[in-house]
Formats: structure tokens, sequence, C-alpha cells
């Protein structure tokens, strides 16, 4: 127990600070569950995609589409998809890009949903914990005839606070949480847009250029 903290008020609370606790627990599992996954997928991009375009100018196509298939993360399924066309008309690169992305995407999405009506129903059950915390109060007055003191109105009134301090400071968390993990999959996304305008630019203009100088000088050799 913390000091300063009285953790038996919990029990005053009612049978809806049960269910906020549950609601409590999920919100920090789905939390970190998502952290790790999206810190997992988080890698640098430049460097990255300069080290795949080093290994596709040796013509070692096998070997960079090999690293992206080990390396995780969103990224490394744009540049593979790319890759995977290498040679072909550039909608059809495009197309496979997007395609690509479509699918990630839901993936870095996964139960921020989830988080985000649960941070929005904890409120509303901390309120439901409040009416009948005032309901229970009532009925004590009401049993209690002209007799009533501060003991038998106790229990309700600690129910109606109580759910409600628990649904609010649930739902700031989870709200906090949500708008973290929402910035990290903006940045995620970022970087597979940035990835797919690189990875067409140079399959389509900067390779085929290179490739284009040195086929002349080969013939020039030729020639020779």
């Amino acid at each position: 127990m913390m000091e300063g903290i009285d953790l038996s008020l919990l029990e005053k609370g009612g049978p809806m600070i049960w269910v906020l606790l549950l609601m409590s627990l999920v919100c920090f599992l789905i939390f970190i569950e998502r952290v790790l996954f999206l810190h997992r997928g988080q890698i640098r991009s430049s460097e990255f995609v300069t080290g795949i375009k080093n290994i596709v100018r040796k013509q070692r196509l096998v070997e960079a589409l090999t690293l992206c298939e080990e390396t995780p993360g969103p990224v490394p399924s744009l540049v593979k998809a790319s890759l995977l066309h290498y040679g072909e008309d550039e909608e059809k690169i495009r197309y496979e890009i997007q395609e690509a992305a479509l699918v990630e995407i839901p993936v870095l999405e996964k139960r921020l949903g989830t988080l985000a009506a649960l941070a929005k129903s904890a409120p509303l059950v901390g309120l439901l914990g409040t009416v009948l915390g005032l309901a229970q109060t009532f009925y004590n007055m009401e049993q209690s005839g002209n007799y009533s003191d501060a003991t038998v109105l106790s229990n309700g009134m600690w129910q109606s606070l109580i759910t409600t301090a628990c649904g609010l400071a649930i739902a700031v968390l989870a709200f906090i949480g949500f708008h973290f993990l929402h910035g990290r999959v903006r940045a995620l996304v970022r970087d597979m847009e940035w990835t797919g305008n690189e990875m067409l630019k140079f399959l389509m203009r900067d390779l085929r250029e290179a490739e284009g100088i040195a086929a002349p000088a080969k013939e020039g050799r030729e020639d020779a």
C-alpha cells in the first residue's frame, strides 16, 4: 500500500467500480502492447532505404529482398513491394506500393479504436455508478424514515463520488495514451509515404538513368 492512498475506498465504489477497474486494465494492456509493437516497427527509414539502394545498384536484388523480409516494420514491406516489381512500368510499381500501404496501415492502427472507445465510455460508466449511488442514497433515506443521519447516507454518496472520479481518471489517461499512440502511427505513416516516393523515384529515374549512362559507355568500348 502506498502511503497516503487508502485503497479500501475502492470497496465503497459499489459494483460499477469493478467494471471500471476492468476497463482500466484493458486500457493498460492495449497501451503496452501497442507501444512495444510500434517501437519494433520504428526504424531509421533514410538509412534503410539508402542501404537498399546501394545493394540494388550492385545488382544484388535477392539480397535486398532478404533484408526487407528480415527487417520488421511497414517501411521494409513497402520497399519489398516495389522491388518485387523491379523493371515494370511506373503505374504498376506505384499501385503495388499503395497496396502494401493499405495492408500495413490497419495493422498499425489495430486496437486504437478500442482504446478510444474505452476512453469515451469510462465517464459514462462512472456516471452510471453515480446514478446507482444516488439511488442507493435515496433508498437508505426512505428506509430510515425521519431518523436519517450521515451514516445512512454515506454509502450511496461514497459510491457516487468514487465511480465518478475513477471514470474521469481512466478517461483522461486513456485519451493521453490514445493520442500518444496516434502520434506514433502518424510518424510511421509519414515514413511510409516518404519511402514509397523515394523508391519510386529511385526505380523509375535514378536507377534507369544510371543504367542508360552505363550502356553507351559499354557500346563505345565494344566499337573501339
